[in-house]
């Protein structure tokens, strides 16, 4: 059995490993939630920044869309529109080999 002594002799290192303890895992504010929380900022962040580069290429087709031309390209490529007494040729590529 452990002698009283030792507990009073060691008693605020005791006491200070059980908090220590404590307050990395148990604690609602414990090392671990902190490091499960800032993983997630991380990925919010770089979902954000990815999000911001598809806002700003959007906005650029949505300028190039707004022109007479760019209409015109957009309706072509994408819709196969066409002008009369003028015909399309669709040629598709085969990748598989």
């Amino acid at each position: 059995m452990i002698e009283l002594g030792f507990i009073k002799k060691y008693l605020y290192i005791l006491v200070a490993i059980v908090f220590a303890i404590w307050m990395l895992f148990f604690d609602a504010n414990s090392w671990l939630s902190h490091r499960k929380l800032n993983k997630e900022i991380e990925s919010l962040k770089r979902q954000k920044e990815f999000l911001q580069k598809e806002i700003a290429k959007d906005r650029q087709g949505i300028k190039e869309i707004n022109t007479y031309h760019g209409r015109e390209k957009f309706g072509r490529e994408n819709y196969y529109f066409k002008k009369e007494n003028e015909d399309i040729f669709i040629i598709e590529y085969d990748t598989v080999k």
